[in-house]
């Protein structure tokens, strides 16, 4: 089919109801492409295609959601009840470190497969839109936790039920750095919400309980976890009240004694004498002595924007890595529902996830090749190795082990301070070990480590494992506007690429952005297939299938997502929360 043909099909999909005649037709396909998009109008005045700042309306009688608009503060998160939170605080004076941390802390009780106090936490933060924060909240193993004593036992892998995949949670130490330097609330204040869903009970939303049910088995090897977490052996039915009122006497601890309520007393003895009953290495001492970093974020240039996320050991790297092998191709000259767009999606993401299998690391303990990594030179030859015309042999498999959950969250204020926070306790109900007495559900970060002497993310005493969470950050000439995040663990830097080519490329909505039909290619070397979900259309499905590319349908939607964005010169913030997971934006 030719350009014309092709420019055809395209106004009758979108239902442009246009004509032009075209001096050019491929240059009028491409802009047919871009007034789908809404990137560009036709002005029937002057007979010309323009850049238009109009938001596209959506298609109002299809089923789907807005994008939120309000001037003075907005929230994103992926429950009701966190989001509700968040509003409330900002309204009542807080600014939006207060309002992320008490939201985060209300997404430890109302999402618990998800995240929990027992957790990881990271998180890029811009005062007044100008200049990127970042924090590294991410707990280290024990200090006795040496490769030659995983040897000498004969373990050769972290399993994930393991008392060894649990590192220090570094999520309470986090939240008291980042609000005792950014925030005007104290931790006690902000943890009330949470304790009171912890005791008086909540509600069980449909994404909850899907994810809640898929665990069933593995919480019931546990007794604390069944007792905890599960109703007579089972996971609670939509709409069923919930209450935790162990964890509701951790949280109120907390509150009252700070970081040290967690990280010494009767806590952090409780969650020590577990762990080591079951062989665990872990010693008051380590969680005594947890302190998360304030680092320096990377970032990477692309389409006249800046991108920050949190340096290594976190992937935020691979998404910018991805961006900059993208960068090379027009996207915006293809459809962004097509087959090449995701072709080359597909093959980028397989490409920047091998280098994080080889290279990535804690870089206190390893050279980890940051500015090589995201040079123009490795963009290039990188980008070389894709062929458009079929799928790259196969790559070598990571050796990582697969994972799906994750809470993200994002916070703008009326002075446009900007969070972009995540904190995951890795797997669904992480290690599925619950401490008896405080309830907490501890994270398995430590199945992140390999254990290969000389590799870059082998465990080492005090180290700190390769993390999947990543907060996202956009920057345009000088002042940020994007705070965003995608959730579903290793699917995270992919869908930070998917999302920005989405806005970027295409002149998406936020909403629109995160909504669109999402692809996964097995970036661990597993299956060597690519997950897609049910929206994408047969026509690509083959037209991928043609291309070398395995398909399987993914047993859960691909991750999630929530994204804020300002327009500085309406003053005025649209946000947008991912239909996937049951949460929502709220602006004011």
């Amino acid at each position: 089919m030719g350009a014309r043909g092709e420019a055809k099909q395209l106004i009758e999909r979108y239902g442009l109801g246009i004509a032009v005649t075209p001096s050019d037709v491929n240059a009028f396909k491409e802009s047919i492409i871009k007034i789908a998009n809404g990137t560009f109008q036709y002005n029937p005045t002057t007979k010309k295609l323009a850049a238009s700042r109009d938001r596209k309306l959506r298609a109002l009688d299809q089923p789907g959601r807005s994008a939120v608009y309000a001037a003075n503060g907005m929230a994103a998160t992926s429950h009701p009840l966190a989001t509700i939170t968040a509003i409330t605080l900002l309204q009542q004076g807080g600014n939006a470190m207060d309002a992320a941390i008490a939201a985060c802390a209300v997404l430890c009780v109302v999402e618990p497969h998800s995240t929990g106090i027992g957790g990881d936490c990271f998180c890029l933060y811009s005062p007044k839109g100008q200049g990127v924060v970042a924090f590294n909240g991410a707990g280290r193993a024990p200090a006795a936790a040496t490769i030659d004593w995983y040897r000498d036992q004969g373990i050769r892998a972290i399993e994930r039920h393991s008392p060894h995949a649990i590192t220090i949670p570094g999520a309470i130490d986090a939240w008291s750095q980042l609000l005792a330097d950014h925030g005007t609330m104290s931790l006690g204040e902000l943890l009330q919400p949470a304790i009171r869903f912890a005791a008086d009970g909540f509600s069980v939303h449909h994404r909850q309980q899907s994810d809640w049910q898929g665990c069933e088995r593995l919480l019931a090897r546990d007794p604390t976890a069944a007792s905890a977490y599960l109703m007579d052996g089972k996971a609670p039915s939509i709409g069923a009240l919930v209450k935790f009122p162990l964890l509701a006497r951790s949280l109120e601890t907390i509150a009252e004694g700070g970081r040290t309520g967690f990280y010494e007393g009767w806590i952090a003895a409780d969650m020590v004498d577990y762990l080591r009953e079951k062989g665990g290495l872990h010693t008051l001492d380590d969680f005594a002595s947890a302190r998360g970093d304030y680092v320096t974020p990377v970032k990477t240039g692309y389409r006249g924007y800046e991108v920050y996320e949190c340096p290594p050991p976190g992937q935020g790297i691979v998404a910018l890595a991805m961006l900059n092998i993208l960068s090379g191709f027009d996207l915006a000259a293809l459809a962004p529902l097509s087959v090449d767009r995701f072709h080359l999606e597909i093959e980028a993401a397989r490409l920047a996830y091998n280098d994080r299998a080889a290279a990535l690391g804690d870089p206190d303990f390893a050279s980890i090749p940051v500015d090589d990594w995201l040079s123009a030179a490795h963009a290039d030859a990188e980008r070389a190795r894709i062929h458009r015309d079929r799928r790259m042999a196969n790559l070598p498999p990571s050796g990582l082990p697969n994972h799906e959950d994750t809470v993200y969250l994002t916070i703008v204020d009326a002075d446009r301070n900007s969070v972009s926070f995540i904190n995951s306790l890795f797997a669904s109900f992480g290690s599925c070990l619950v401490a008896p007495q405080s309830g907490i559900v501890l994270h398995n970060r430590g199945t992140g480590f390999v254990l290969e002497a000389g590799h870059p993310n082998c465990i080492a005493p005090n180290k700190r494992p390769l993390h999947t969470i990543i907060p996202g950050m956009l920057v345009r000439d000088g002042r940020t506007e994007m705070p965003f995040g995608v959730m579903g663990g290793h699917y995270q830097a992919i869908g930070h690429a998917h999302v920005l080519t989405n806005v970027i490329d295409y002149g998406m909505d936020l909403q629109d952005a995160i909504d669109m039909t999402r692809v996964f290619p097995d970036v661990l070397g597993q299956t060597e297939s690519v997950m897609i979900e049910s929206g994408l259309p047969p026509k690509i499905r083959a037209g991928l299938t043609r291309l070398g590319h395995r398909l399987a349908p993914s047993p859960n939607p691909i991750g999630g997502g929530q994204a804020i964005r300002i327009d500085w010169d309406q003053g005025v913030l649209s946000g947008a929360s991912d239909p996937r997971k049951d949460g929502m934006a709220v602006g004011y």
